[in-house]
């Protein structure tokens, strides 16, 4: 069960960063309001604080890294589920090869 509440926190912790980064673009390039920055702070707050959660046993660079694999995964449903844009063969793949990476990181025996 750590593995799925691994993933699980991953999963929130990038969705927390998509959001805090997809508001302002809206703002920019969208000409939506302005305050769509303060719900945006407040999430990529909650991104910084979701991202000191995870395992202590890694090292933060191995937890980063392996969060990179999730937030690729989860960027991809984004454009689908959000933007309306169905990825492409060629997105799936990628983002499977990223995930697979996550999970050899993060999942991999290591010695104490």
């Amino acid at each position: 069960m750590p593995e799925l509440k691994t993933i699980g926190l991953f999963v929130i912790t990038a969705l927390t960063e998509i959001i805090g980064c997809y508001l302002p673009y809206l703002w920019l390039r969208e000409g939506k309001s302005i305050l769509l920055l303060i719900p945006a702070a407040l999430s990529l707050a909650m991104f910084a604080w979701l991202l000191s959660l995870h395992p202590s046993a890694a090292a933060a660079g191995r937890v980063y890294a392996a969060y990179g694999g999730v937030y690729i995964g989860m960027a991809i449903l984004w454009l689908w589920a959000v933007e309306g844009i169905r990825p492409t063969p060629w997105d799936l793949i990628g983002s499977s090869v990223a995930l697979l990476g996550m999970a050899i990181i993060m999942f991999a025996p290591r010695a104490a």
